[in-house]
């Protein structure tokens, strides 16, 4: 008896989960992406003799993008998020040698989105892909990457709502003496949305705290953070750093972006950033100047900018001109007071398609994906010129130069050394994401990039790019090395399949 009712209440156990998870509704969507692409972004052929750039000209990626959406209701869904990829073809560790049996499958997305009952309010929790608000390029703070965070957004009316947000994008990072001690960081965001007609803007807020031992004793080789131009420890690289009593620093970072409509076929958009990141103690960085190395400067690890970009477009029946342009501060004469280029987590502007836009499954080498700081600029472009069905082309020419103050350059050449131990000298190398231009440097930049929709599934990307490279030499050979400088160039044929 005790077995017949064992089997029973097991029968219907199986029975009820079939019942629950036949409520379920499962979506899938996802891309196939292939990549082929030529092209060398670095700006120095040679420093001190030597070759700078040592990566392939050739290069060809595959990925793949899955998302698995479980949809009990309107008010309750979970959704996950992988990628097989990048896979390098010919590289064993990707799996893209003979073979194919490299690990390349990770989780981008894991998140629950619900909804308070009885109320409108939205909550999103896991790990998300997270753009703070922006116009006009993209964002210049936080913008298209995925961190772990809880978003709660509501709707009052259909003029105004509110977004909050609290991320955790690092924690127990930190091996050194204290382990996992001290080394989270946690953000505090809350945006405002207005939107009338012809007419949006985002006024936006965000605080932060870090703790000392957020990204370990040294950024090299830490977390993914950039050295030049992201938030890191030491806005100057790490030649050697002093202690802080600080356990915890404050950031802080707000917008404006704003999008006006109204004026169809006119399209303008602004956006206004400011940055703040609090010191936490002093480090030493040398000093090469002349060919002698210098010890014992003292450097600020505070930072503190701003960026202004903007876009003015107006769309035609053939096409849709426009220009676009920006201004962001950067670094004075003064190291001892820190740097004064906007700190930011992770930057995408997308004004330019070689040193802008990432097309990370193609070349890997051939797009730098900048942000702004420390640099102006101005660009004319004619996007979503069409001759034929189908077929796209977006047409470009851009200048920017630097904001940087011509002196940095003594210490900017310190922070980009190679692993072949000698200094390389400047940080405009392919392993750097950022540039660093000084007042007297500049780029000219065209692009031709066409689009074909093969299939209502299948795109294909052709991006051409050339930039002339206008650093100046007098500048930089003061730091005591000598450059053989070249153009960039790029070609990226893309092969997208989206369903």
């Amino acid at each position: 008896m005790k077995k017949l009712t064992t089997l029973a209440l097991a029968a219907a156990m199986v029975m009820g989960a079939a019942t629950c998870a036949s409520a379920i509704d499962f979506k899938a969507k996802g891309q196939w992406q292939f990549g082929f692409a030529a092209g060398d972004t670095t700006m120095t052929e040679k420093t001190n003799g030597m070759h700078t750039d040592t990566n392939d000209v050739f290069k060809a990626r595959q990925r793949v993008r899955l998302q698995l959406d479980a949809v009990a209701s309107e008010a309750l869904s979970g959704t996950v998020f992988f990628e097989i990829g990048h896979q390098n073809w010919g590289k064993s560790s990707d799996g893209g040698a003979m073979g194919a049996d490299g690990t390349v499958v990770k989780v981008r997305q894991a998140y629950l989105d619900w909804i308070v009952p009885q109320t409108d309010l939205k909550i999103r929790m896991g790990i998300q892909n997270i753009s703070l608000p922006n116009a006009a390029g993209d964002g210049n703070v936080m913008d298209n990457t995925d961190t772990a965070a809880i978003v709660a957004s509501y709707q009052f009316n259909p003029n105004a709502g509110v977004t909050a947000m609290w991320a955790r994008p690092y924690n127990d990072n930190y091996s050194g003496t204290y382990s996992q001690y001290l080394d989270n960081m946690d953000l505090f965001m809350l945006s405002i949305p207005l939107s009338f007609d012809g007419f949006e803007v985002t006024p936006w807020a965000m605080y932060g705290m870090r703790g000392k031992n957020t990204f370990g004793a040294t950024e090299y080789g830490k977390t993914g953070i950039d050295t030049i131009g992201a938030l890191g420890n030491y806005p100057f690289g790490y030649p050697g750093a002093s202690t802080t009593a600080k356990s915890y620093g404050s950031m802080f970072w707000a917008g404006l972006p704003i999008k006006v409509t109204a004026l169809d076929p006119v399209n303008i958009e602004l956006d206004i950033n400011y940055g703040y990141v609090e010191k936490m103690g002093r480090y030493y960085v040398n000093r090469m100047y002349e060919g002698a190395s210098l010890y014992g400067v003292r450097a600020n690890s505070q930072r503190e900018g701003w960026l202004v970009k903007a876009l003015v477009e107006y769309k035609m029946d053939w096409g849709t001109p426009g220009i676009f342009g920006w201004y962001a501060s950067g670094d004075d004469s003064n190291i001892k007071n820190g740097s004064e280029r906007m700190p930011y987590l992770y930057a995408e502007q997308k004004f330019t398609s070689m040193l802008g836009e990432d097309v990370a499954y193609t070349g890997g080498n051939t797009d730098m994906k900048l942000s702004l700081d420390g640099s102006w600029g101005v660009g004319l472009q004619l996007k979503d010129l069409s001759f034929m069905e189908n077929l796209k082309h977006t047409l470009r020419v851009a200048y920017y130069g630097g904001t940087n103050d011509r002196k940095m350059a003594r210490y900017a050449s310190v922070f980009n050394e190679v692993t072949s131990g000698y200094n390389a000298g400047a940080p405009w190398q392919s392993n750097k994401k950022d540039l660093y231009l000084t007042e007297k440097d500049s780029i000219l930049e065209f692009n031709v990039n066409s689009y074909y929709q093969i299939y209502e599934n299948l795109k294909m990307g052709l991006e051409l790019a050339y930039a002339i490279n206008m650093m100046d030499n007098n500048t930089w050979e003061h730091t005591g090395n000598t450059y053989s400088k070249q153009d960039m160039w790029s070609a990226d044929l893309t092969f997208t399949y989206s369903f």
